[in-house]
């Protein structure tokens, strides 16, 4: 039976009334007629109720020890988490020419309060990204007589033959690319290039802007350029550790050629140490070194003026005379290392991070009382830790920085320091032999604070705007502009006290350490900045060889929170697995394998045929039984017959689904379950970064010796529906080909032959 703390005294103000009325003939016999509105009644309701307010207090001791063992325990509610994005800042003037300075922790009130993470160089230019795409083949077609042309016209290219591309604009406006763009497996030359534009397509104008970007002999100027990867799906056997560097170069165009007619290529140096993308493979900032105004230019894009234009190693040729009038260089990014793919979302120039805080300096928190033990409130809550200093005044010193500690048990006597909540916004401080007291009178004061976070950061793209420059600099006096490319993500609050205190068991019962399954599952249920709707722990299992009795070895498959229950099922990207992964492995024991994993989804679909009530409109009902399969057969809360997921490695059979129609509302017979599943189809978890269609094949299961049909499932393996098809009974007969869910499209990669870059316009050469 479940432990349920007892109530002190349950008597409530009915049951005192009633209890003093009945005690009214053995002690008051002469009162013979206590009612209702009579002065003696009206003092006993009085006293009853005074008694039933004093119970209530009463029965809260249970809930004011429970909170007194939690400060006992150490524990401390955690603090909300900030969420975090890329912004891209652009100054919004025609006529401007110099760049803008705009520093670390630089305001944005819109429509929460935002700052930037880092120093932010605006130059005057915007970017728009191409690349060389392969002619399509009915593009092809069009242009089949133009090919023979162009072997007569491009006679110097060696024994390569010319191969027609188009140029054709990534991340256009400036807008993400939901599937990712990869540059080494989709353009003809492996290369993403940017082309810098400045606002105006005047000579002085465009000198100017380049003596900008040039520098001077004292310091090179640094060009942000923020980075998002497409963070795939891992595939179930994929090790999930530190991923290594993506070898790649920037290089940007000059206006020179080399002594063989080749354009010249200077190569932009990174700032390693700044670096936030960790070699491409997170999102983040690359901060480049340009070179000299001297090495600035970009190759002429008029092929009456260079018949070469756009032709094999060369930057695209751009068709749009606007933009290549305004243009000032190239910049191109390639892998270095063969077979080396970079997958991403989205590139843009002067990008700097921002994350949902605010921040306080030199901000006088109180005075010392000179008491053991004593705690100071800070102007704010949920602090960011790893930013926030602390200084106490000290006599014939002045103000002296001490240090943070989380358990000030461990202090010694004369140890200058404190203990931070970062959720509640207090510090403690010693008792004068676990830690050092403030002399009395001595001023506190906080040297940097940074504080804020919450779910309501993460707001939607395009939302981030209103940039304040309250801390000086040159952007003050600009026009600029706030472009926000994807959602800002990874915000949460606060924990309540009732969560705090449902962690009360789990702390006495592991500690924070990983032991038993239950531990494993709690713990990277609480990872933070990571929403999960599903975590399920597989003792002796082994992803890799997909082996069920290796001793020493546990994997926790983890599964995001996903609000809707379509396809497709919601998989863990690389990031969430590297995060969980992080949390559990500094809890675990030593001689224990851990691997966190997604799930492996075998693909299946759904054909029914039912009977209709009278009474019940058609598509409302055919659009239920289809919501109600979807919910059934969903991983996630409420899925499954418990409502929990469906279950690990449990079958899907037709027999069952046949329950679940019958019980939809409206409903009045349902006349058979037709499972389909997917044959010759690749994981789903393949990396969408590759455009070729494949077809995939339903297969129609059947039944054997009058046996239910039932789709298997390994003990690692979860159904994922795909498509539903539901009809009538004055509907067609449903049957393996009418009842067929619809192709799907699986990305793959670009078939171009190797050969030499020829710019081609299908539509002016027709």
């Amino acid at each position: 039976m479940p432990i349920v703390p007892p109530v002190l005294d349950d008597r409530r103000f009915n049951d005192l009334v009633s209890e003093l009325v009945a005690r009214i003939p053995a002690h008051t016999p002469e009162w013979t007629n206590p009612m209702l509105g009579d002065p003696g009644r009206t003092v006993i309701d009085l006293f009853a109720w005074l008694t039933d307010t004093l119970l209530y207090r009463a029965n809260l001791i249970p809930e004011r020890q429970r909170l007194a063992f939690l400060r006992l325990l150490g524990v401390q509610m955690k603090p909300a988490v900030a969420a975090r994005c890329l912004i891209s800042i652009s100054i919004d003037d025609d006529k401007a020419t110099d760049a803008v300075a705009i520093k670390p922790r630089t305001g944005l009130d819109k429509p929460v309060r935002f700052e930037t993470g880092s120093e932010l160089t605006v130059m005057p230019v915007t970017a728009a990204a191409y690349y060389k795409r392969p002619l399509l083949e009915a593009e092809l077609n069009q242009v089949e007589d133009v090919l023979d042309d162009l072997k007569d016209v491009y006679t110097d290219v060696g024994d390569k033959l010319p191969t027609p591309y188009a140029t054709t604009a990534v991340y256009a406006s400036g807008q993400p690319e939901e599937s990712g763009f990869d540059p080494s497996a989709e353009a003809l030359d492996g290369c993403l290039w940017i082309a810098l534009l400045a606002a105006s397509d005047d000579e002085l104008h465009l000198s100017k802007v380049i003596n900008t970007l040039g520098g001077n002999d004292q310091e090179q100027v640094v060009l942000n350029v923020g980075i998002v990867p497409n963070i795939e799906v891992p595939d179930l056997s994929a090790d999930i550790g530190t991923r290594a560097k993506i070898p790649h170069t920037w290089e940007m165009t000059t206006n020179r050629e080399t002594s063989d007619g080749l354009p010249e290529y200077v190569t932009l140096e990174p700032i390693d140490a700044a670096d936030s993308t960790h070699g491409l493979t997170q999102r983040g900032i690359q901060r480049l070194l340009l070179p000299s105004a001297s090495q600035i230019g970009a190759p002429t894009n008029d092929v009456r003026k260079n018949l070469q234009a756009g032709v094999g190693d060369r930057p695209p040729r751009l068709d749009d005379a606007d933009q290549a009038a305004r243009l000032i260089a190239w910049i191109r990014l390639r892998t270095t290392q063969e077979g080396a793919g970079v997958c991403l979302s989205w590139v843009g120039i002067n990008a700097v991070e921002v994350d949902q805080r605010r921040t306080i300096t030199y901000s006088q928190v109180g005075q010392s009382d000179g008491q053991p033990d004593q705690t100071l409130t800070l102007p704010g809550q949920g602090i960011e830790e790893e930013s926030f200093e602390l200084e106490v005044e000290e006599e014939n010193r002045g103000f002296v920085v001490w240090q943070s500690m989380s358990d000030l048990a461990l202090a010694g006597r004369d140890d200058y320091v404190y203990r931070l909540d970062s959720e509640a916004g207090t510090i403690s401080f010693g008792d004068g032999v676990r830690g050092r007291i403030p002399t009395r009178g001595a001023r506190v004061r906080v040297v940097t604070m940074r504080y804020g976070g919450g779910s309501a950061g993460n707001v939607a793209a395009g939302s981030i705007d209103g940039i304040k420059t309250s801390n000086g600099g040159d952007a003050g006096e600009a026009k600029l502009k706030v472009f926000q490319p994807l959602a800002a993500s990874g915000g949460e609050d606060a924990e309540t006290l009732s969560e705090a205190e449902k962690r009360i068991p789990s702390l006495l019962r592991n500690r924070d350490r990983a032991i038993t399954p239950d531990d494993y599952e709690q713990i990277a249920a609480d990872t933070p900045g990571v929403s999960l709707g599903r975590v399920e722990v597989m003792p002796h299992f082994k992803p890799h060889q997909r082996l069920t009795e290796v001793p020493g070895v546990v994997s926790v498959m983890v599964l995001p929170q996903k609000t809707t229950h379509r396809s497709p099922n919601p998989r863990p990207d690389r990031s969430v697995l590297e995060s969980v992964y992080a949390y559990l492995d500094e809890r675990r024991p030593i001689g224990t394998e851990l691997y966190v994993i997604g799930c492996a989804y075998v693909p299946l679909g759904i054909s029914t045929n039912i009977t209709i009530a009278d009474g019940y409109g058609r598509e409302t009902v055919l659009h239920n039984v289809r919501e109600s399969i979807y919910d059934y057969l969903w991983p996630l809360t409420p899925g499954g017959p418990l409502g929990t997921g469906w279950p690990l490695g449990r079958a899907v059979s037709d027999r069952e689904l046949e329950v679940v129609i019958s019980r939809t509302e409206g409903v009045e017979g349902v006349n058979g379950v037709n499972l389909f599943q997917q044959v010759d189809l690749e994981q789903s978890g393949v990396t969408p970064c590759k455009k070729k269609t494949v077809q995939p094949e339903w297969k129609l299961v059947t039944r054997k010796n009058c046996q239910p049909v039932e789709i298997e499932m390994k003990e690692w393996e979860l159904p994922e529906l795909m498509a539903v098809h539901a009809v009538t009974t004055d509907d067609e007969a449903v049957n393996a080909s009418d009842g067929a869910p619809s192709e799907l499209t699986i990305p793959r990669g670009s078939d171009a032959a190797a050969g030499v870059a020829v710019p081609v316009v299908p539509e002016v050469c027709q």
